[in-house]
């Protein structure tokens, strides 16, 4: 095969490869169809690859028919080297088709039938997605997964879960659909908390859809989050489903503590618990810096605080992870020792701080390669309660004053 000589005309220009579904763009350079697809979707220009000249918002790919004969009649030509005959390219996927299958979902008997031939369908190229978002399919999928949730049918959740993160755009039809009630959030929710099957893949599924869906949703949706939503999101990390859907659920919670009385709602799900629970067992990094984000948003209330303190290793666990995960840890870190400084300063709090190591962390952040505003505040927390610190030996007088000597 490798002792074949390919005519250069049957190459593509980007893959270097013998083209099997040759496209010419409007420039008049021939492409094979899936490596200037993947090339157009990931360039930061839609710029054709060889000319570099700018390719307009509605271009199209023009089968060439004529260069994929010529291929399909020299590959089995070579048959007897070694040669692969080159399969005659798939029919693009047709609109009428997707709408078709779409008014399927409406029937109980044909949905799932439906559901799958889609799943294949965007399986195969980026041709099919495209085609599947201009027939509205994220829509129709979010208007099943609505009647699933309302009618407390669990039978096809997985495939449209699946199929709506891959299909899924925020166009200002989405977007409305989204914010014009709370039902989808309701229903995903639903979805966190019911037995199904394969429930690793339908409830990370859910999440990650549930991340794209606050990421859209308006300031009105996210101050009305509901008890049960947290408790669910909290859910999700104590069962630990899997690595994707932990994090999307701790950038999900951080996201929404931002609104309205969401903190408070987080705090009274016992949030702070379960997330030192959560970092006593040494997860991954990403994972810990997600966790101290929320935490310090969390203790910026003082229900927050007062949860933060009930816990016997909270304040222990917070100052041995600085300087021991990365900087953004550590400001989150000493944002939380600094909130509970001066906020929740009782001496028995104080006292815990310097039997426990806070108290030396923060003389050693000073002293550390950190940024000047970590250190900074590091040294106002010292100085805010240096009459109870003044005479422990791990303090030293010069970090307590307001010029570094």
């Amino acid at each position: 095969m490798d002792e074949i000589e390919i005519p250069q005309y049957f190459v593509c220009p980007i893959s270097l490869q013998i083209m099997k579904d040759p496209v010419t763009a409007v420039t008049g350079i021939t492409y094979d169809r899936e490596s200037i697809e993947q090339w157009l979707k990931t360039a930061k220009n839609t710029t054709c690859p060889v000319t570099k000249q700018l390719l307009p918002s509605d271009y199209d790919l023009t089968p060439n028919h004529t260069l994929w004969r010529l291929i399909q009649a020299w590959s089995t030509g070579k048959a007897s080297n070694g040669m692969d005959r080159i399969p005659t390219p798939k029919s693009p996927l047709s609109k009428s088709r997707v709408l078709k299958l779409i008014r399927e979902f409406e029937v109980p008997s044909l949905y799932i039938t439906a559901l799958k031939k889609l799943e294949v369908l965007i399986k195969d190229n980026e041709r099919n997605k495209k085609c599947m978002e201009e027939a509205g399919v994220p829509k129709a999928l979010i208007l099943l997964l609505v009647r699933c949730y309302k009618e407390s049918r669990t039978t096809g959740l997985e495939e449209a879960l699946r199929i709506l993160y891959l299909v899924w755009t925020p166009t200002c039809e989405i977007k409305a659909l989204v914010n014009e009630n709370y039902d989808f959030i309701d229903c995903l929710t639903w979805i966190l908390g019911c037995e199904i099957e394969n429930p690793v893949t339908a409830k990370t599924h859910a999440i990650l859809v549930l991340k794209r869906v606050i990421e859209v949703a308006n300031t009105r949706l996210l101050e009305k989050m509901k008890p049960e939503f947290f408790k669910e999101m909290l859910r999700v990390l104590k069962l630990k489903i899997s690595q994707q859907a932990t994090k999307s659920a701790l950038q999900i919670l951080i996201e929404v503590s931002l609104w309205g009385r969401n903190k408070s709602k987080i705090v009274e799900a016992n949030a702070i618990f379960e997330l030192i629970e959560f970092e006593l067992e040494k997860p991954e990094k990403n994972i810990t810096e997600l966790i101290f984000n929320l935490l310090a948003h969390l203790c910026s209330c003082a229900d927050g605080r007062a949860q933060f303190l009930c816990h016997a290793g909270s304040i222990a666990l917070v100052a041995k992870r600085i300087l021991r995960v990365s900087p953004a840890t550590d400001d989150q870190a000493v944002h939380i020792l600094s909130s509970i400084s001066k906020y929740s300063a009782t001496k028995q709090v104080l006292l815990e701080m310097l039997r426990v190591g806070a108290v030396t962390k923060l003389c050693m952040v000073i002293q550390a390669d950190c940024v000047a505003y970590l250190k900074e505040k590091a040294r106002r927390v010292l100085r805010l309660h240096s009459n109870l610190w003044n005479g422990s030996p791990c303090i030293a007088v010069y970090l307590l004053t307001r010029h570094q000597r």
